[in-house]
């Protein structure tokens, strides 16, 4: 399902993905199936996007991200990929940035290029993450720090030591 307002440039779009309103996608991006893209979303040439993945509204992602399956990406999280940009002077090559496999980033996250976030890690919302975060971990603020610890089944633990 692509909505009427939407622009979708590219092929590359699995089945049972859903582009609402406003969105543009970009002619070389790649897009899983069975993924929700909300409206208002824009996503550059160089993207991969996984199966079942949620991009909330307001999400802008550039050249260079990698998000991996499964992956939650809430409304208006912010993603770099130049991390020493000047205007119309460009990188030969964007920063790579990976959300591995059942990441969730909360609203308004901002990503700084070159970093991963790791398998089944979650960002709270508004956190500035600077640094990649491991795996299994819950990180929030500005800038981000571990904050606890996530199980296989979802239990959170948390480090108050931090």
């Amino acid at each position: 399902m692509i909505h009427p307002t939407a622009e979708v440039q590219t092929t590359g779009i699995g089945n049972g993905t859903k582009i609402w309103q406003s969105c543009v996608i970009l002619e070389n991006a790649k897009i899983g199936s069975n993924c929700n893209i909300n409206a208002f979303v824009f996503i550059e040439n160089d993207v991969v996007v996984g199966d079942n993945v949620t991009i909330k509204s307001g999400v802008q992602l550039w050249d260079g991200i990698r998000i991996e399956d499964d992956v939650f990406i809430g409304p208006n999280v912010t993603f770099t990929n130049d991390l020493f940009p000047r205007s119309k002077k460009y990188p030969s090559e964007f920063v790579r940035t990976y959300i591995k496999k059942g990441a969730s980033i909360g609203a308004n996250a901002t990503i700084l290029a070159g970093n991963e976030i790791g398998e089944n890690s979650l960002i709270g919302a508004g956190s500035v993450v600077t640094k990649d975060v491991p795996p299994n971990t819950l990180w929030y603020g500005n800038p981000a720090k571990l904050k606890g610890k996530i199980s296989a089944d979802g239990t959170i633990s948390y480090n108050f030591n931090t």
